[in-house]
């Protein structure tokens, strides 16, 4: 690591010198950059814009993001963003006072969606979509006006897994978040660079690294999330099976569309067998496991 010489990013001043902590870095540093290369998210010269909710998934993608770009691996514009959406007791001086002790070029947004929410979402019902989908439209908006090419997430590993469950619990789909995507309206990315990076991890460098964490009042205070609910499925998989999330991470990268049921995936109608005569455009069979 650079920290030997004096001229390391504020944002590492004070990083843990044990072995742990460094093979915790090291790890999340070569996931977030493998996952960089491997989805196509860099364009030279772009701007990006990094959404920080007070997290700790978001403090490491930013943290290791910075990482990247003193190491000359990442050749674009950081432009650190918080979206205050008016959440009661939200403490809206945390994030400014360490972007700009950390100087980290940033801009921080105040817009109460945290009122529509209420108003508009029937009692007893989650806001997380509702929510969301607010939050997202003004860090589009956000990032037009800054000049940036991509909005850039700070979702890991798990809350990719968790979110593939959802779909396949409750929304008779297989999905999740990409870790790349464009907008609806075609004019910017979305990067999500944590992509293969364990929750654990993100908890246990954010926490390492002393930064202050804002926890998220408004979605976490309700019970019965459905996101809860598939999260401690998988925590018990995992405590059962160690290392299951990541064998079921991977499958999301090993998708057989001829051996799933999806006809607009796969030609299923066009299989032909082998008759013994060569045709002009033969079909091959997909091999059984």
């Amino acid at each position: 690591m650079l920290d030997d010489a004096d001229d390391i990013h504020p944002l590492f001043y004070g990083a843990p010198k044990t072995t742990e902590f460094k093979k915790l870095r090291k790890r999340i540093v070569q996931y977030t950059r493998e996952a960089i290369e491997q989805y196509g998210m860099i364009e030279r010269g772009a701007r990006w814009l990094v959404c920080l909710s007070g997290g700790k998934d978001s403090y490491t993608l930013l943290a290791v993001l910075y990482e990247l770009k003193w190491r000359g691996l990442l050749p674009v514009d950081l432009l650190a963003c918080n979206l205050d959406q008016g959440q009661p007791g939200f403490p809206a001086t945390v994030l400014p006072e360490f972007l700009k002790k950390m100087d980290v070029p940033h801009r921080v947004e105040y817009q109460d969606t945290y009122s529509i929410v209420v108003d508009k979402v029937p009692q007893g019902r989650t806001y997380c979509a509702l929510c969301s989908r607010l939050r997202r439209g003004n860090l589009y908006r956000i990032a037009r006006e800054e000049g940036c090419s991509a909005v850039v997430l700070g979702h890991h590993r798990d809350d990719i897994l968790e979110t593939f469950f959802m779909n396949l619990f409750h929304g008779g789909r297989l999905a999740t978040m990409p870790p790349k995507l464009v907008n609806e309206e075609g004019d910017l990315f979305v990067y999500r660079p944590l992509a293969h990076v364990a929750e654990a991890d993100c908890e246990k460098f954010a926490r390492s690294m002393n930064y202050p964490i804002i926890p998220c009042d408004l979605c976490g205070s309700q019970d019965g999330l459905q996101r809860q609910q598939v999260k401690q499925i998988l925590d018990q998989w995992e405590k059962n099976s160690p290392g299951r999330r990541q064998v079921m991470f991977r499958s999301l990268m090993n998708a057989r569309p001829s051996h799933l049921l999806d006809p607009k995936l796969f030609d299923f109608a066009g299989l032909t067998r082998d008759s013994g005569e060569v045709t002009e455009n033969p079909q091959e069979i997909p091999k059984l496991r």
